[in-house]
């Protein structure tokens, strides 16, 4: 009788622990279901579903060109941010990891901050920065401030990737004559790519995603997508908006996919190459 209490209490463990799953899915995308189910309603007012249409997708690439406009600033920042945040990120987890030099804790300790402080204090820092040197808000003043707030998340991605690396394959191209360079190219780089990756697509996701430190750091003619819905929200949300929503989905779950495939067949060679 013991161990069937014992079997029975872990099955009613089980069950409340699945249900308890069930119910976060559902919170997590019963909105993002909503989303796209609207985007195919007949009504412009989206408070009951009317009907289904295709109506507001045609709008969508036909006529809505402010859309489009912030959504390519949008992507165009993500992009620059992402880059410049990766290639700074991945150079210096390695100079962290490598080596010691003074100094090395602060910064270690001063990567935190544009993590744990709000993002309207790190918007108002910039803007009264950017301010006092006289610097006009553009563009650049945008990709400035993502790159500021995604270099620790890249940084802290990388880290378990790097802290995980045999050290030996390194020593070893550099015994067979590669230099420190091509050994940089040809092997840490390339054992380091599902990491980089990963911290892309965290970064591309931060950056899009971001409302309050572009508010501050956009000039005039640089209205990003969250920013513009934002501006929309007070008012009225058009239906197209849902579709563009829908759009941009599709979009990040086949750059996910994608990603997925490029760190499996990545990982696939660093196996062969570790059996060989």
């Amino acid at each position: 009788m013991g161990s069937k209490g014992k079997l029975r209490n872990i099955s009613g463990s089980k069950s409340v622990l699945n249900g308890i799953a069930y119910l976060a899915y559902i919170f997590l995308y019963l909105p993002i279901l909503v989303v796209i189910i609207y985007s195919f309603n007949k009504s412009e007012v989206n408070v009951e579903f009317t009907g289904f249409t295709m109506k507001w997708y045609g709008e969508l690439f036909a006529k809505d060109r402010d859309l489009w406009t912030s959504l390519r600033t949008s992507v165009e920042l993500a992009i620059y941010s992402t880059i410049i945040s990766c290639v700074i990120g991945t150079f210096a987890t390695i100079a962290m990891h490598r080596y010691k030099f003074p100094g090395k804790q602060l910064i270690e300790n001063l990567l935190y901050i544009p993590i744990v402080i709000p993002e309207i204090v790190i918007g108002i820092a910039f803007l009264a920065t950017m301010s006092m040197f006289g610097v006009d808000m553009s563009m650049a003043t945008l990709v400035i401030s993502h790159v500021t707030f995604c270099i620790p998340f890249v940084i802290f991605t990388l880290r378990p990737r790097i802290s995980g690396f045999d050290a030996s394959i390194e020593e070893a191209a550099m015994d067979l004559g590669a230099t420190q360079w091509r050994t940089l190219r040809r092997v840490t780089l390339p054992m380091l790519t599902p990491g980089i990756l990963a911290s892309a697509l965290m970064s591309i996701t931060l950056s899009i995603d971001d409302v309050t430190i572009s508010f501050f750091a956009a000039g005039p003619d640089n209205t990003t997508l969250p920013i513009r819905i934002y501006g929309m929200v007070r008012g009225k949300i058009s239906p197209d908006v849902y579709g563009l929503c829908v759009v941009i989905m599709a979009a990040t779950v086949l750059l996910a996919g994608v990603g997925m495939l490029i760190m499996n067949l990545n990982a696939a060679r660093t196996r062969r190459m570790r059996e060989d």
